[in-house]
């Protein structure tokens, strides 16, 4: 870094990546700003400058005690260790030490006493939320959120005779031939600790799966026009049960919704689907196994007159980035559903999936929204315009018999049975109401009892009755 960059960088100010200080003489403190920046992406310490971004400047005295205090709290202040590099810039008004923090490899980095940092804008703050703290365990890979066993599950939740049917399909023999009890078989696949099922063995073999993991399941909505915050739809679901009845009355829900196109072929042959159904599959797939199960929100899916939503909770993981899963990068969060999903669902692994979608139909947008932890494959329709404005105008005129109403109240049940930790505002915004409406609704409804907030004002969630 030279001068002229130092000082760009310094005119725009101390944000989430960039910290400055005149001096440094505690240990604790600086181990503190280490790990913060580890957990949260990396980023740069600059001393020798003041708050205001001005230059204080630092001698050669000063800049070898920083140097040893800087070495001491990243090897002997952070646990795991952290290996920070800097250098130093030479300004007229003396040297401006710059202390370069990479991502962390081995989130959470903790301090002496066992507080994890994390950035706050130009600030730092001490992380104390369970699920915050699951997240960053989960992304160091000391969590597997699919191998954690389920609360009060036994293997009498398992269909054994599902599982039989997998089991003999991909090992070439029956139960009774393994010798082996139940339990202990999931337990030998990874699917079971101690006699509990875990996440992914519920999920993909349970009787009832969404009596024991109430937000792993599907909800999907038909809109006839292009905003979500639309009060009419064509047709709405839920699905349930185990994860591959979810992915096939979801492709069922998706067919039945798009048009079906002649594209060339005979008068009496039947139409295709308008959208590449290898596509949609491959992206299906992905929002249901990858999806962040620390997150308390479905997998959604929405159907437009312009385009397809397949909305998975969780955003990517780690620094992965949507333009490096187009080229196949990936990053599995679940690592044991995924081995077993790739012989029970149409999915290969190995980072494929997203390539070849987007091979069958590339206008397809994959966005990574980290701010409300979620991510969005939206598949764009080619509907022409005519065909389109018929759809809206059917639906206008005959608004009383080819389609549900959903009033407010019925609008807010549905988002918060989705996402139980949204915010007034943000079903207000979502919905394309005021905040005082949305507030007046959820009172009647919490008084009628089909609605009632549990926990604390922060951090608490919605429960639909």
């Amino acid at each position: 870094m030279t001068e002229t960059d130092l000082l760009q960088t310094l005119a725009r100010g101390e944000d989430s990546r960039h910290q400055f200080k005149r001096d440094a003489t505690n240990a604790d403190g600086m181990a503190a700003e280490l790990a913060a920046f580890a957990n949260s992406g990396g980023g740069t310490v600059f001393l020798g400058v003041a708050d205001d971004g001005s230059i204080a400047g630092l001698d050669a005295a000063a800049v070898r005690r920083l140097n040893q205090l800087i070495s001491n709290a990243a090897s002997q202040h952070v646990r795991p260790p952290l290996h920070p590099q800097t250098h130093n810039v030479q300004t007229a008004q003396g040297l401006v030490l710059v202390v370069q923090v990479p991502d962390g490899l081995n989130k959470p980095y903790m301090d002496l006493q066992g507080r994890v940092w994390v950035k706050s804008g130009a600030d730092k703050r001490h992380v104390t939320a369970r699920e915050e703290m699951q997240r960053m365990f989960q992304r160091g890979g000391l969590l597997q959120a699919d191998q954690v066993p389920v609360r009060n599950a036994t293997v009498a939740d398992i269909d054994e005779r599902a599982f039989g049917r997998y089991f003999e399909r991909r090992y070439g023999q029956s139960l009774s031939a393994a010798g082996l009890a139940l339990a202990q078989l999931m337990e030998n696949l990874q699917l079971a600790q101690d006699g509990v099922p875990n996440l992914a063995g519920v999920l993909l073999f349970g009787k009832h799966p969404q009596r024991l993991l109430p937000v792993c399941q599907m909800g999907a909505v038909w809109f006839p026009g292009t905003q979500l915050g639309d009060t009419r739809y064509l047709d709405s679901e839920n699905f349930d049960g185990p994860l591959d009845e979810q992915f096939e009355r979801g492709m069922a829900f998706l067919k039945r919704s798009l048009h079906k196109v002649q594209a060339g072929r005979g008068f009496n042959t039947l139409g295709q689907l308008e959208l590449p159904e290898e596509a949609l599959v491959e992206l299906l797939v992905n929002a249901l196994v990858h999806r962040d199960f620390l997150v308390s929100a479905t997998v959604r899916l929405f159907v437009f007159t312009d385009r397809v939503e397949i909305i998975s909770p969780g955003h990517l993981p780690d620094s992965l980035t949507p333009e490096q899963i187009r080229t196949g990068v990936s990053n599995r969060r679940n690592q044991v559903l995924a081995e077993h999903a790739a012989h029970i669902l149409p999915y290969r692994g190995m980072g494929t999936g997203v390539p070849r979608a987007l091979d069958a139909w590339p206008q397809i947008d994959l966005v990574d929204e980290p701010e409300i932890n979620q991510f969005r494959a939206v598949v764009w329709r080619t509907v022409q315009a005519s065909a389109a404005t018929s759809v809206e105008t059917s639906v206008e005129t005959s608004v009383e018999t080819t389609q549900v109403p959903l009033k407010t109240p019925e609008a807010i049940l549905a988002l918060l049975s989705e996402q139980p930790t949204m915010t007034l505002s943000q079903v207000a915004n979502r919905l394309g109401k005021s905040t005082r409406a949305i507030e007046m609704a959820v009172s009647r409804l919490t008084e009628s009892g089909k609605l009632k907030y549990v926990g604390p004002k922060k951090g608490g969630h919605w429960e639909v009755m």
